[in-house]
């Protein structure tokens, strides 16, 4: 048995599983965006300030595929700031349309803290929203 720490790797499937690294977002939107992306710690951090919430980001029809989809995200951040990390992951213009769906359900609003959406639909610890380009659900 190995016990080194679970290694990034890309994944080969479109499904979400539970082996895959999480990933911290990061807490400011930054031009320089490969930088300032890190790996998460195995364990959380004692002198951390802010709670994080793992979010999963699942693709839905036709949008692009992310190559990591399990991040960290502080617990203040909103859906604005997932919609604007996304744009940049996957180099979309402020033109595109991007929708998002809190369990393949509803869309949420901009505005609407990570925290909330966790506290009212979070499962397994985890946070799944469906980001497409055309709408999906109502």
């Amino acid at each position: 048995m190995d016990n080194n720490p679970v290694t990034e790797t890309l994944p080969d499937s479109s499904n979400a599983e539970d082996n895959e690294p999480n990933v911290e977002m990061p807490s400011h939107t930054d031009e320089s965006l490969p930088a300032i992306l890190s790996s998460a710690p195995a364990t959380p951090k004692a002198d951390n300030k802010t709670p994080k919430i793992t979010v999963v980001l699942c693709p839905v029809g036709g949008a692009p595929i992310m190559r990591q989809r399990k991040w960290e995200v502080d617990c203040t951040q909103t859906i604005g700031f997932i919609a604007s990390f996304i744009r940049k992951k996957l180099t979309l213009q402020k033109s595109d349309s991007l929708f998002f769906y809190v369990n393949q359900s509803f869309a949420p609003a901009l505005d609407q803290s990570v925290q909330n959406l966790f506290d009212c639909f979070g499962s397994d610890g985890k946070l799944i929203l469906a980001y497409c380009r055309t709408q999906a659900w109502g």
